[in-house]
């Protein structure tokens, strides 16, 4: 199976939202995925909130073969120190912790 990891477009008309997944390369734009890694909302103002990933499991998904995508690649090496410093923070205070 090919993998690859692109985007899933969400949203509504004149308000895309993208989730950032792992694929098998012959499911179609919005089909089923078999992770799903971030996402992606071009529509906020502020850069620093644009994007959430887990650079875990994409690192993980990279290691194992998938291949990202171009806008996907573009968005990785933009926000690569963004996510790992996310990854890397504590849980905000007044929110539960992952258990």
């Amino acid at each position: 199976m090919a993998v690859r990891i692109r985007m899933k477009m969400m949203g509504r008309k004149h308000r895309p939202f993208y989730r950032i997944v792992a694929i098998d390369s012959r499911q179609p734009r919005d089909g089923k995925v078999l992770e799903e890694l971030g996402t992606y909302d071009p529509m906020v103002k502020g850069s620093d909130g644009r994007i959430t990933l887990n650079p875990d499991r994409v690192k993980y998904w990279q290691s194992v073969g998938a291949l990202a995508s171009e806008r996907v690649t573009t968005l990785l090496k933009k926000y690569e120190k963004q996510a790992a410093a996310q990854a890397a923070a504590p849980p905000a205070e007044g929110t539960p912790a992952a258990t």
